[in-house]
């Protein structure tokens, strides 16, 4: 009975998260949250940015993993053009501890990340975004007055298993469209990825 109970209020929680978050076009919230060299990193710190790629992501997930060097390649290619990657790992450690903080450190130098890994230890950010997914992509443009807009939300491409033979960069299409001046097409896709491993007392 208790299992029964405990599966229900996972499923709960499942869906009280994704049934929030943003929607392409939507203002989104800056934050600042703990990077991998333990200071606190934040959004407003990146005062020359056009907008950011803010990417939910973990150690553990293989979806995660399949794309921890295209992501590396993104952030190379886009940072110098005002798109820098955000990376933040949502996941309770209590229910997967391999997505611990030390255990972010111990991957960000492994693989020697050019990009912040911030840590979203209350979970808070993940409920604002509205991430469900890891990876889950949030394209952010910044406007003249500062506020940041929701433009993409979704897949980083179409083919997570081979990074060769992906036919649609969504994250890529994306950032060129914006940098061109124009909206991406499309704004949004499906996230592929591992449930975000949300704490059992947020149920």
């Amino acid at each position: 009975m208790k299992s029964l109970l405990l599966i229900a209020s996972f499923l709960l929680t499942a869906a009280l998260y994704a049934g929030e978050g943003y929607k392409v076009g939507d203002k989104a919230a800056s934050f600042k949250l703990k990077n991998t060299d333990g200071k606190m990193i934040g959004l407003s710190d990146f005062q020359d940015a056009k907008g950011f790629v803010v990417v939910f992501t973990c150690n553990n997930c293989p979806y995660a993993k399949a794309y921890q060097d295209r992501l590396i390649e993104i952030d190379k290619q886009f940072k110098t053009k005002g798109y820098p990657v955000i990376a933040v790992n949502p996941n309770d450690p209590a229910v997967e501890p391999a997505d611990s903080y030390e255990a972010m450190v111990t991957r960000a130098r492994e693989k020697g990340y050019t990009f912040p890994y911030l840590f979203d230890e209350k979970q808070e950010v993940n409920k604002h975004y509205g991430a469900t997914k890891t990876p889950h992509v949030f394209v952010l443009q910044k406007t003249n007055n500062g506020e940041l807009i929701v433009k993409y939300i979704g897949a980083i491409d179409d083919n997570y298993q081979d990074a060769n033979a992906v036919k649609t960069p969504y994250l890529k299409n994306a950032l060129e469209s914006l940098l061109g001046g124009t909206d991406p097409q499309p704004s949004s896709t499906k996230a592929i990825g591992c449930s975000v491993k949300v704490k059992p007392s947020q149920s």
